[in-house]
């Protein structure tokens, strides 16, 4: 797993990938641990846009293939790098030699200059859509997004978004238990799926501060195929179903069987992304009695059907075909 910086990269886009793969070597120990690296021109320390300096294993020249997944950073300096032919020169040597192509933020416009992203749906941070957009035409571009697979290219939003798409590697990597582990030590309370306007449902408020309540949303999301009904949730806090309702609606503002059917959609959303199992298992996994079940709330919550969402999150590059 190799991160690329450069002068002026934004720490964050660097360190929410690099601290997400390296904790999932310390929880989850798998049996192919992720090896990461940071390089960058030249392979010395790299000045990012806070001023902060940070060393690199390696020299972006002197880099060989093969690599699992090429990852490219955004920052301040993101206009510097995609204007340098030689930094965009090697980040397509490499992506020819990846399984996997990434960008983090305004990243995406060393991909596009590239050309890694001509023809295919992207996304960047909202605040540089337009400029993106303008300067390659060729890029489908989607600012809504947090993160955007087209084939074996993926594009991130804006900074933090690095550990949405970091956890859907995970997931992709190891299954979804190790990227929910790492999402707990992360405080993340669920790995947003793409298609999030930015925000989720677990980051659209501050967490509950009632702990009670606090601890039931922290099961709910890391349990969506548990038996949720507000009988089950009240016998497990204690409380009556009558005090629990109380509860989600004073710190929640929604009634426990809604906040649990947007949990499970939303858990929903990105085992459809991330993963090829068929619609009945993602439902069964999600909380869903059926396939059917699913298709109505995920419909009601995004406007879409679960089979087209996965479509548009799993298209394949032109050219190819499916085996």
């Amino acid at each position: 797993m190799v991160v690329v910086g450069y002068e002026s990269a934004e720490l964050l886009d660097i360190a929410c990938v690099t601290t997400s793969l390296a904790m999932a070597n310390r929880v989850g120990a798998p049996a192919l641990p992720y090896r990461v690296s940071v390089v960058g021109p030249g392979g010395g320390a790299i000045v990012c846009d806070s001023g902060l300096s940070l060393g690199t294993q390696q020299s972006l020249e002197r880099l060989v293939g093969p690599l699992d997944t090429l990852i490219v950073s955004g920052g301040a300096g993101f206009e510097r790098a995609a204007c340098d032919a030689r930094l965009v020169g090697h980040v397509r040597r490499l992506a020819k030699e990846s399984r996997r192509v990434a960008s983090v933020c305004t990243g995406a416009g060393v991909l596009a200059a590239a050309g890694l992203l001509d023809g295919r749906r992207a996304t960047t941070h909202w605040r540089f859509a337009p400029l993106l957009a303008a300067r390659h035409p060729e890029v489908i571009l989607d600012p809504t997004p947090i993160f955007v697979r087209d084939g074996n290219v993926y594009t991130a939003a804006g900074i933090t978004s690095a550990l949405d798409l970091t956890l859907a590697f995970i997931e992709e990597d190891h299954g979804p238990e190790l990227a929910r582990q790492v999402a707990r030590d992360l405080v993340v309370y669920l790995q947003r799926p793409g298609n999030q306007a930015q925000m989720s449902l677990f980051t659209a408020a501050p967490p509950p501060r009632d702990p009670l309540v606090r601890t039931l949303v922290e099961y709910i999301t890391a349990h969506p195929d548990h038996d949720l009904g507000a009988a089950a949730l009240a016998e497990r806090a204690g409380v009556t179903t009558r005090h629990l309702t109380r509860l989600f609606t004073e710190h929640l503002g929604q009634a426990p069987g809604r906040f649990v059917r947007l949990a499970r959609t939303e858990a929903a959303a990105q085992l459809l992304a991330s993963t090829t199992l068929p619609m009945a298992s993602v439902a069964a996994r999600c909380g869903f009695g059926t396939a059917e079940s699913l298709r109505q709330a995920f419909t009601g919550r995004y406007g879409i059907s679960p089979s087209r969402y996965r479509a548009a999150q799993t298209r394949r590059p032109p050219g190819t075909q499916e085996t």
